[in-house]
């Protein structure tokens, strides 16, 4: 059977472009042609900065003919049903098979298709995929109705097998497909045959165009370490860098230049952020002193005088983009040495966060009263985190990461240990860790203050969002809430931090609308019920004499006292309302923790119905503690004692359930001993009696490994009270004893988990 190869020849595809291109090509053809009946060994797909290539091997010469059978309507159905059916089937009345069915006679349709050769199939899949491609932007040029990313030059389309190749004939928008292809654009410019895909690559090859991707990206990592490594230094690895370069060029060619000496002293971040964004270039760093001293450029051609001419363009194009950076460093500089940091951080009064939560300044703010608050649970110093909160975001303001956002954070550091006089390393290295964790792969911040401020920051926004109603909703989640919880998770989890999330959550719940003030202002005010109340007992006094002969400045105070005790009064009761609303708020978020912990944990082998066990026993808003309760119990029910008392406590579940619909008004009460009649009853009375303070001293003291061997326990004598008592004895009074020992056993498992979460 014959392969196929397709290339597509245009002017440069942007590098961003290229990967989704190639995958697009291959799945649209491949799609196209087993739907027409054309099946394939296997394909693979390539692409350069100037064209698109498609393989496929094990092409068959022709599709397999089919033939489809089709029911019609009844033999005796009007005639407008029996022509519509015609015009679905394309044949006409004498060609209709009439079949004896179970309603009757009805019409059949035999529709015989012939096999079509595969070029015609080929052809046809080509153009579609080529006229309906879904490039992310395309043109249309010259007088041409075709679009593309660039224009469109050639189309190479060959079926070749040991008999030879032949093209696939087709014309799309006058370009018309052949077995002929260029080199490289400057080194071998020339036009040239090829007669299937290995003669093809090997032609490509020595007309200077690798075209399989990975393979330029192995080259130029491959000489760029080696040239680095040639100068005494170390290449700065970019994965990311390192792919769009690999799509810049089709025959790479690298090449080492040098940073004027005058841009040395830059934080490197800066020179390897600049030399990325704006010259694509990777960094060579110092091993010794860890400064980036000089560049490695990919260039897309040889040149005679070994690409000498080419780095004297580049050194000079960098010199101006780092004489831009040196300026806003030394700016920068100047502010934050004469005003400091938190003078830098006053224009973001002026930026807007959201229109419902204010401005950066205010949510600065909060964030700091978070942090001073957060701070003594997670061991960090109150001051130092206040202070971090405050300055984390001044560089936003900065001259530098107005031209290079991404480093953001990163600046912030830089500037508070240049500040006069600067700060504390751990209050500066807080502008740049507190952004952190990124994504599942980041570090999360590990350093007590970076960590508060990171915290406060993430509750801060979770809290906010929630308080105006923007939560995530199905797959949107515009601003990122369900990163920023996860990030909350993480920090909370890899450091072992205990803290108790719900009143965090509800402290800044009530930030957002100045309750923690209203609540501080009806506590400062302590007599002030006892004012109003003496001066509505002035007021009655008053009353009961003759109004008339008041003085009017007199009534005037006694109108104020009565509005002033009323406005009390309301404060009071909004103040109630509020905090009742703002409360429920905070547990819907803290159950939005408990879901995205199902998430986070889900990776680690951790069932969803085992965190649901532990989280709806409430109160559970130590992370720490709910995920080591949580580990303990999914280790327990693993076992073989675990799943059959689990069994045991469904089967009590259910007894009491059927009860329940019945009468529960006494299930609840202490059972009696005295009134036990079997020894398998007095032993699991014994048991429970013996599990009950020993599983209540284990979660106290958080050892839950102790809890569940406790909890084991229980399974013999429960699964021997189930074989030999009968629950629902004719005697009313030991049924109803019996009844009240199973709930106990219930309320005993119920203090490790909520068992009816957790599935069979």
């Amino acid at each position: 059977m014959p392969d196929l190869l397709l290339e597509l020849f245009s002017e440069e595809i942007p590098a961003r472009m290229q990967t989704r291109a190639a995958e697009d090509l291959r799945k649209l053809v491949t799609n196209k042609l087993v739907e027409a009946g054309l099946t394939y060994e296997s394909a693979g797909s390539f692409v350069t900065p100037r064209r698109l290539v498609l393989t496929l091997a094990g092409v068959p010469e022709m599709t397999a003919a089919q033939r489809e059978e089709r029911k019609g309507p009844r033999a005796d159905a009007p005639e407008k049903a029996i022509e519509g059916f015609l015009r679905s089937t394309g044949l006409t009345r004498d060609r209709l098979e009439t079949r004896d069915d179970k309603k009757g006679q009805v019409l059949f349709a035999v529709i015989d298709r012939p096999g079509r050769a595969a070029e015609e199939v080929i052809a046809e899949a080509v153009t579609e995929t080529v006229r309906s491609f879904p490039w992310p932007k395309s043109m249309r040029w010259g007088s041409g109705t075709l679009r593309w990313v660039r224009p469109l030059h050639s189309i190479l389309c060959l079926l070749s097998d040991e008999a030879g190749s032949r093209v696939v004939p087709f014309e799309i928008d006058g370009i018309i497909a052949g077995d002929t292809t260029r080199g490289h654009r400057f080194l071998a410019p020339e036009p040239f045959t090829v007669t299937g895909f290995e003669d093809y690559a090997a032609k490509l090859a020595e007309a200077k165009v690798l075209l399989d991707p990975a393979e330029r990206q192995a080259k130029i990592a491959h000489d760029s370490e080696q040239l680095a490594f040639a100068h005494g230094l170390d290449l700065v690895a970019d994965k990311g860098l390192l792919a769009e370069v690999a799509g810049l060029v089709e025959w790479p060619v690298t090449l080492m230049g040098e940073i004027g000496a005058e841009f040395l002293d830059l934080p490197p971040e800066v020179l390897q952020t600049s030399m990325k964004e704006h010259q694509k270039f990777f960094s060579v760093r110092n091993p010794k002193i860890g400064r980036i001293e000089q560049f490695i450029t990919v260039a897309n051609t040889e040149t005679a005088d070994q690409g000498a001419t080419i780095l004297a363009g580049n050194q000079k194009v960098l010199a101006a983009r780092l004489a831009d950076a040196k300026f806003f460093w030394e700016n920068d500089l100047r502010m934050i040495q004469n005003h400091g940091m938190e003078a830098m951080a006053s224009p973001l009064a002026n930026v807007v966060f959201h229109a419902k939560l204010g401005n950066q300044a205010e949510r600065i703010e909060r964030i700091a009263k978070l942090a001073r608050q957060i701070a003594p649970s997670i061991g960090a110093d109150p001051d130092q985190s206040d202070q971090a909160a405050r300055i984390a975001k001044a560089d936003l303001s900065s001259e530098m990461v107005y031209e290079f956002p991404e480093l953001q954070g990163v600046m912030g550091v830089y500037y508070a240990k240049r500040a006069e006089p600067p700060y504390p390393d751990a209050v500066a290295e807080a502008c740049e860790a507190h952004y952190r964790p990124l994504g599942p792969s980041d570090e999360v911040p590990g350093a007590p203050v970076s960590a508060t401020v990171a915290l406060a920051d993430k509750i801060d926004t979770l809290t906010g969002f929630w308080a105006i109603d923007e939560k995530p909703t199905g797959s949107k989640d515009p601003f990122a809430l369900r990163r920023a919880a996860l990030g909350v998770i993480r920090i909370v989890l890899e450091n072992g931090y205990r803290l108790g999330l719900e009143k965090i959550f509800q402290d800044a719940l009530y930030q957002k609308l100045g309750m923690n003030e209203t609540l501080e202002g009806l506590q400062a005010a302590g007599d002030a019920p006892q004012m109003a109340e003496d001066l509505q007992a002035i007021l009655t006094a008053l009353k009961e004499g003759s109004i008339e002969t008041l003085d009017p400045a007199m009534i005037a105070k006694v109108q104020e006292a009565e509005t002033m005790a009323q406005s009390y009064g309301d404060q009071v009761a909004n103040a109630s309302e509020q905090t009742q609303t703002w409360g429920a708020l905070g547990m819907d978020l803290l159950a939005f923790f408990a879901d995205r912990l199902k998430v986070y944990l889900r990776d680690q082998g951790i069932r969803h119905d085992v965190i649901d066990a532990c989280f709806r026993l409430g109160g559970q808003d130590d992370l720490v503690l709910l995920v080591n309760r949580v580990r303990a119990l999914q280790a327990f029910v693993g076992t073989e004692e675990g799943t059959n008392l689990l069994a045991g406590y469904k089967r009590a579940a259910n007894i009491l359930s059927k009860e329940k619909e019945k009468d529960d008004s006494n299930l609840e009460m202490e059972p009696l001993r005295s009134a036990a009649v079997e020894a398998t009853e007095r032993e699991l009375f014994q048991a429970l009696d013996g599990a009950e303070p020993a599983i209540r001293a284990a979660l106290a003291s958080e050892n839950f490994e102790a809890a569940m061997t406790e909890m084991a326990g229980l399974r013999a004598p429960i699964d021997a009270f189930f074989e030999q008592v009968t629950v629902n004895a004719e005697d009313p009074a030991l049924r109803l004893n019996r009844l009240r020992l199973v709930a106990r056993v219930g309320q005993v498992m119920s203090q490790v988990a909520i068992w009816d979460a957790i599935e069979g």
